[in-house]
């Protein structure tokens, strides 16, 4: 998240001093170069990082997903807000993790004709939080109905905070050759549920376990958390590390 910070954050003037940044977190000053929509034009910038989840994790490396807001003034005094989802890829490395790769989120331009529940949804307000990469991916088009209907079945009962839904998850399922579903729009993450973080060890295993439920009652065919659940058919219900702190629904349509 430092490193995020020092790239996607800048007081007046001192957008070009990026590399200097991260230089001084001991990390690789050339990572600047993969920022993408991290840096954009403007004169100053903050950040604020919302949520960071696991991409995925394994002994020697790891997938970090960083999810921010970012405000930008333009050199005409305006302030543009904005922000993205950066995968932040790891190994492990002494004294501690060290940072390989860096890759934003890359959403697609706005659909011209949103499906009826793409709009649902952008209008659902505070029952659906959308981070900026998320939002822009409903909007793209490239989000199937089939995720889209089951997030407005789960908001009549939930209120809940989406991480990452398309855009700025790695492409295979991490450590893998398998395709995840999240590239291809239909996986949404969610890291918080009725104002509770997943992650979070007082939130009561009951809320978590019920949302699990109806999310697989929404028509969802894979559904991780950070606790396994019994029934369901067969695989329908996974928990492992990466999953320990957001619920993952995926949809085979």
């Amino acid at each position: 998240m430092e490193l995020v910070r020092a790239i996607g954050a800048w007081p007046a003037g001192e957008r070009d001093a990026a590399m200097a940044r991260v230089g001084a977190l001991g990390l690789t000053p050339s990572l600047v170069d993969q920022a993408g929509a991290l840096r954009p034009g403007g004169t100053e910038a903050v950040l604020e990082v919302v949520n960071a989840q696991y991409g995925g994790i394994l002994a020697d490396s790891a997938s970090v997903l960083v999810v921010c807001r970012q405000w930008v003034r333009r050199a005409d005094g305006t302030v543009v807000g904005g922000g993205t989802t950066v995968d932040v890829r790891l190994r492990r490395a002494r004294p501690k993790w060290t940072v390989t790769a860096l890759h934003p989120a890359r959403p697609g331009p706005p659909s011209a004709t949103p499906s009826t529940a793409a709009k649902r949804v952008l209008a659902t307000g505070p029952r659906i939080e959308l981070p900026p990469a998320a939002d822009a991916d409903v909007r793209s088009g490239a989000v199937h109905d089939s995720v889209l209907e089951a997030l407005l079945e789960l908001a009549e009962k939930h209120r809940m905070a989406v991480s990452v839904l398309r855009s700025g998850h790695p492409l295979n399922v991490f450590g893998t050759d398998r395709p995840s579903d999240h590239p291809r729009g239909r996986a949404v993450d969610v890291w918080r549920i009725d104002g509770r973080p997943v992650v979070d060890p007082a939130t009561p295993r009951h809320l978590v376990e019920s949302f699990m439920r109806a999310a697989a009652a929404a028509g969802s065919y894979n559904v991780g958390g950070p606790v396994r659940l019994s029934g369901g058919a067969p695989g329908q219900f996974f928990s492992d590390d990466t999953h320990r702190d957001h619920v993952h629904m995926g949809f085979r349509t």
